[in-house]
Order: structure tokens, then sequence, then C-alpha cells
């Protein structure tokens, strides 16, 4: 069964990484279990449903060697010090289990379990005023310190606002970007872009490689929305990018908060719309956004709960190794190897393999040195 799972989830990012290949045609290929077929023709693809143009993508992407046997992207990720997560696996986060068409594979590099708390998004222009970045910042240190996880996307102005003030407090922070796991963007936040990768979570939907475009942006917000319980619009004008996050989050039936602001204030047009409309609550503060979601406080006390059990038990856990995570320690303890040859030596799938090397990488057992070469400490 976990040998199927991970066919699934290999076939399933095989088929993300090829241009032109949409989120139906991978539900089209799990849904006839075309992981079951090792070589992809033409005809084979066009029975499932599949367009001929992405027919022909797909089977010219793995004419020469089967797409068991390619490693896609793995190698780049592995270098970026990220993994891949699709819904076969359980670091998959259960709220994009709930949306419509949630992303078949999204990539993350930091604290993959800032993905289990929960989350206020907190959206905003990329020019704000004086009052909105106090307002965003004084918002996001308040979210953070009472330990719910601040989701932003990285963006100048209100975003990086967000990130910064929730980044080194109790719920930390998570980037949802635009391009791929390995790229920033706006290349000025590339500081912010580090600091949020070792301190926080970067989280993106797009595949290493893949140039960046305007489509990506929307789909970025649909994310920032999707993850989070609830959406603070704090300023933005009445067709900004901070809007269409806050349509997703009203799509998907998620709360939706604004911070008002001058009536005077184009920056204000947005959010002040969205409380006169009675789509978004007016909030001053967290006090607002928990009286709306009475459920909160009880969940943030069963985290940090679980944060403690887990902070007694890490010393333990740490020393304790799988037994594929001992035959990887094994391969590297005789001569540094790259993720290919520990591939081919282990038999490990390549996503699978991926997962185990960052593991032990954070648990100090091997180090990635430059050449994307593993060696054991």
């Amino acid at each position: 069964m976990e040998q199927n799972k991970d066919i699934r989830r290999q076939m399933i990012i095989a088929l993300h990484e090829i241009p032109g290949i949409g989120w139906f045609a991978i539900q089209k290929a799990v849904k006839h279990q075309f992981w079951n077929k090792q070589l992809w023709s033409i005809e084979d693809l066009l029975a499932i449903g599949l367009r001929r143009d992405q027919a022909q993508s797909a089977a010219e992407r793995y004419a020469k060697q089967s797409w068991m046997l390619a490693n896609g992207r793995a190698e780049e990720v592995a270098r970026a010090n990220a993994v891949e997560i699709t819904p076969y696996d359980p670091d998959y986060p259960s709220l994009l289990r709930e949306i419509a068409q949630p992303p078949w594979v999204i990539y993350a590099k930091g604290r993959l379990e800032l993905l289990k708390r929960p989350a206020i998004a907190i959206v905003g222009t990329r020019v704000p005023t004086a009052y909105g970045r106090h307002s965003a910042a004084a918002l996001a240190q308040e979210l953070s310190s009472a330990g719910l996880t601040v989701v932003s996307g990285l963006a100048r102005g209100i975003d990086s606002k967000a990130h910064e003030a929730a980044l080194y407090e109790a719920g930390g922070t998570i980037a949802v970007l635009p391009t791929p796991i390995d790229k920033c963007y706006p290349p000025e936040n590339l500081s912010l872009f580090h600091k949020i990768a070792e301190h926080g979570l970067l989280v993106s939907e797009t595949p290493i490689g893949t140039p960046l475009h305007p489509g990506q942006f929307p789909q970025r917000n649909r994310i920032i929305a999707a993850l989070s319980v609830g959406t603070v619009v704090v300023e933005g004008a009445t067709k900004s990018g901070s809007l269409i996050t806050a349509q997703h989050a009203s799509d998907m039936s998620r709360e939706l908060f604004a911070i008002p602001g001058p009536i005077s204030s184009p920056k204000s047009e947005g959010p002040n719309e969205l409380i006169k409309r009675g789509e978004a609550k007016l909030i001053c503060g967290i006090h607002d956004i928990i009286d709306e979601l009475k459920w909160l406080p009880a969940a943030l006390d069963a985290y940090r709960e679980a944060d403690n059990s887990d902070n007694a038990k890490q010393k333990t856990e740490a020393a304790q190794l799988t037994l594929e995570e001992s035959k990887l320690i094994a391969f590297l303890r005789d001569q540094p190897l790259s993720i290919n040859e520990l591939h081919e030596l282990s038999a490990i799938p390549f996503g699978h393999l991926n997962a185990l090397l960052l593991n032990l990488c954070i648990k100090r057992k091997i180090e990635l040195q430059p050449g994307s070469i593993y060696i054991a400490l």
C-alpha cells in the first residue's frame, strides 16, 4: 500500500512539472490509476482524456526513459533544501484539502510544522501609508505572539511588514511565493526570503525552473487564503491583489476581516468597501478575530501542549533513525554521494528519498555540500 502511494505521488509530481499539464489533466491520470503504466504513449494519454498537446508534451518528456526512473526536478528541489508535498503525504495541509481543486504539489522550505497550526492571512497594498504599515505590523506581532501563524505573499509593503513582525514570535510566518521555491520576488526582499526560509516557512505551487508570469500571482493569492482560517485586508484599492485574496477567502467560506481606514485615503477604499458591504468584519486587533473564531483559544492551547510534549521528546526522537535513514547514513559513511547515486544504491523513490535526506540534514546526521553531494557527519 505504501509503495502504491509512493508511485502515485511520483506520477503526480512528474505530470505537475510538465508545462501545459494542469489540475484537471492530473486528476484524469489519478482517476485512471495511470501510475500503473511505466511508459506513456500519446495514445494512452489521449485515452484518459488529455488534450493532444498535453499528451504530446508528456510523451515527449519521457520518451527516452520511464517516468518512474526519471528524477525530474528532485535534485534541484533537494539543492534548494525544499520538499515536494502531495495530497498523499502526511505534511499536506488539511485546510488545502477542503478547497475546490487543491494543489496537486506544493514545494515547501523551512518549518513544515507551521502547516499544521491555525493561521491568519494578512494582505494589503504594496505601497502602504504609515498607518497601514503600523497596523499590519502591530496585528501580525499580536497574532504570532498568541501562537497564530501569519500567512502572506512576500510582496513589498503590507506583506513584508506582516512577515517581519511575525517571524520571531511563537506562531511564526508562512510566505507563499508566486515564483518557484528557489527564487525570490521581488528581488529587494531577498534578505527577508532567507530569514523566512531559516525561521519560518516558504511555500510555492510553482515547479522549479518555471519563468515568472502574471498568472502565478492570482494562484499565489489563492494559496494564501486556502492556508488560513481567516484573511485580514489592511489597505488596498478596490481592484488590488489583496481584494483578489479576499475574494478567494470568501469563495472558500473562510472568515474575512478588514482594518478600516480614513474615508479620504484611496489606500483604504478596498477594506472600507468590504466592511460597508458586510463582506468583512471590522477589526482593531486580535480580540475581534477571536470573538468571531471562538474555537481558536482552545486550539491554540492544544498546540502549546503539543509543542511542550514535542520539545520534551525532541532529543530522544532526534537520536532515533528509521531503517531507511540508517541505510542512507551507512552508504554515506563509505563515501560522499549525490541523490542520484543514493537512489541507485538504495532503490528508494526520488520523492521519498528527497524527504529522507532533508530530515537527516535537519537531524544533523548528514550535510549537503557544494555540488549537491551529501556527506555523513
